[in-house]
């Protein structure tokens, strides 16, 4: 499975901070915001992956990942000048995507949640139709909502319902077999001229392709879209980090456990970060691996 992170936008939202740096760059408590979407595809054992963003902004994203080989992965980058819907990233990543199944991610979403890793693994195995992922939400009018019949198959599908009929909120991180692309390219454009997700979502949907996954109990998903959700995320993953003594989105461990670099690429990579508290972690979590001994 290819993987997607699409990361760019204006951010307009989060103006003025975002008037000279992308929203996906911006630091979530200790670290930039695109480490979480990325956290989540290395968790699906996804290695190769195209970030998807603005032509000012590729350059930014490219000084801080790389290609990817520091992680073990191949991470390739493409661009999207203007925000002409989500679905657009499949027309714009469809070599990247090739004859393989795709997971796309927004940028500025975060996941955390246990057996996350797992669950992952499990929906891209053998895949066929699309997987979404619902969590329950307070405020259904302001999201894309689903509803399911008792197999979990989806039965329909409206962006910011008046009157929803579930309070299953669809996230940001969509699986999806290789009809993906096709699919994509019949879209036709909204009234906002955009592909739209929810449109490319609906095809699955008529072809009674779709399933869902409830995030429920246990799991958190963050959309870091505002002021205040940014500093909502920041307190989430500084809390959890302080009390567990554990870090969120640490690419460098999630690589290590996963078996794409050594422990002693590990502790290499925290030893070149220098004196930082999340340098430090890096380089105990890979002498706990067994780096530096003989």
């Amino acid at each position: 499975m290819k993987g997607i992170i699409l990361a760019g936008g204006a951010g307009t939202r989060l103006h003025p901070v975002t008037l000279a740096v992308s929203k996906q760059l911006v630091p979530v408590y200790n670290k930039p915001m695109i480490y979480y979407p990325l956290s989540v595809l290395m968790l699906a054992d996804i290695t190769d992956i195209l970030i998807i963003t603005t032509p000012t902004d590729l350059p930014a994203f490219r000084r801080l990942l790389g290609d990817g080989s520091w992680l073990g992965l191949t991470i390739d980058y493409a661009e999207q000048p203007e925000p002409n819907g989500l679905a657009e990233a499949f027309l714009i990543g469809a070599d990247h995507i090739g004859d393989e199944d795709c997971a796309l991610i927004l940028g500025d979403n975060i996941f955390h949640g246990p057996g996350f890793s797992q669950l992952l693994q499990d929906k891209a195995h053998d895949l066929k139709g699309c997987v979404l992922f619902g969590y329950p939400v307070s405020d259904p009018h302001r999201h894309g909502i689903g509803e399911v019949d008792e197999n979990g198959n989806l039965v329909s599908l409206e962006e910011k319902p008046a009157n929803p009929k579930s309070n299953r909120a669809v996230t940001g991180l969509y699986f999806y077999d290789n009809d993906v692309v096709q699919f994509a390219r019949s879209l036709e454009p909204s009234a906002r001229g955009e592909l739209e997700i929810t449109d490319l979502n609906r095809i699955y949907l008529e072809r009674g392709r779709a399933t869902v996954v409830d995030l429920g109990r246990g799991f958190a998903w963050l959309d870091t879209g505002t002021h205040d959700s940014l500093l909502d995320a920041g307190q989430y993953v500084r809390t959890l980090e302080e009390r567990q003594g554990v870090r969120i989105a640490c690419l460098e461990e999630i690589a290590l456990r996963r078996g794409f670099i050594s422990p002693q690429q590990c502790y290499d990579l925290g030893e070149r970060m220098g004196n930082s508290g999340y340098a430090k972690y890096v380089m105990e979590i890979a002498r706990s691996a067994g780096a530096g001994r003989n």
